[in-house]
């Protein structure tokens, strides 16, 4: 059954109007009311109100948040249409672009934060100044679908259908020292070599030395004596020339100083996910960020292997 209304006898709020639009991109009200730049409750008001002005119920209330009803999915296409047919008239008669603005947060690995996002967000200034942007850097997965973060980009795909994702990229690591640590220490010709060298560990000994050892990498607990669960720690110490690191290949490439071990070896190669909730997805400013990251890792990164 569609939705239908006589639309003549309704005084329509287009205010009103736009807070459900941004409601149903956002999927909540608190991301909803960031993106507009309003209080909360001022926004569950006019959403209120359209209801009570419309005779309709346009968000189920559920445990996980808002969802639309039937008539909410079929009026926010036309709520869409009327936004950008609004937005043509404006700009026709300003001559002024279309801004975009509110806050978009990016949750990616310490590594990824550190060296890919900073140019990201830098482009994005220039060209979106109105955006606020927020990295959460992070190597434990965040929940998108509670509205943790807006965009994640992740190295394996999700598997909760709420999630869009998309492979972009694919990345490379494997095993770095310092010329520093190499004078000091020798340079390995062969895995079999790595007897005897330190290592620093990422999370316990005893899961780096079984992950590891699906590529027949011989380690003991006895070279791992060092750990840092922070990549950025791990790197630096490397760096530094404490002991053999495991980083990506696009920063041991742009290191000055770091050796690729073994060259003849590896690479470890995992893939490069982009990932966002469905809803937040059809988002102008989401959709804007996305693709800026996406250009940029694919510039930095492997591309993705053909299927």
């Amino acid at each position: 059954m569609h939705f239908r209304m006589d639309w003549r006898s309704i005084t329509f709020d287009w205010n009103r109007a736009r807070a459900f639009l941004v409601t149903a991109e956002e999927g909540s009200l608190s991301a909803a009311a960031r993106a507009l730049g309003m209080a909360q409750p001022t926004l569950g008001r006019q959403v209120s109100a359209l209801e009570d002005e419309l005779g309709v119920a346009l968000f189920e209330r559920t445990g996980r948040g808002l969802e639309l009803t039937p008539t909410g999915i079929e009026l926010v296409d036309h709520v869409r249409a009327m936004g950008a047919a609004a937005t043509r008239i404006s700009l026709a008669a300003s001559g002024q672009s279309q801004e975009i603005a509110g806050r978009v947060c990016i949750t990616a690995s310490e590594i990824y934060s550190a060296y890919l996002l900073p140019a990201v967000v830098a482009e994005l200034r220039q060209n979106a100044p109105g955006l606020e942007i927020e990295i959460n850097a992070t190597n434990a997965v965040t929940d998108l679908r509670r509205r943790e973060a807006d965009i994640a980009i992740r190295n394996t795909a999700p598997k909760d259908p709420a999630l869009t994702a998309k492979r972009i990229a694919e990345d490379t690591g494997w095993f770095y020292a310092s010329e520093a640590y190499l004078a000091r220490r020798g340079t390995p010709q062969g895995l079999e070599d790595f007897a005897g060298h330190d290592f620093v560990a990422m999370d316990s000994a005893e899961q780096m030395i079984g992950a590891l050892a699906n590529f027949d990498i011989p380690l003991t607990r006895e070279m791992l004596a060092i750990r840092a669960d922070n990549h950025l720690v791990h790197w630096e110490l490397a760096r530094q020339g404490v002991a053999i690191g495991i980083g990506p290949d696009f920063l041991g490439r742009s290191t000055p100083g770091m050796v690729r071990l073994l060259p003849g070896h590896g690479p470890i190669r995992y893939p490069v996910w982009l990932v966002a909730h469905r809803e937040v997805k059809s988002s102008r400013r989401i959709r804007l960020v996305w693709d800026r990251i996406e250009r940029h890792l694919r510039a930095r990164l492997r591309p993705k292997p053909e299927e």
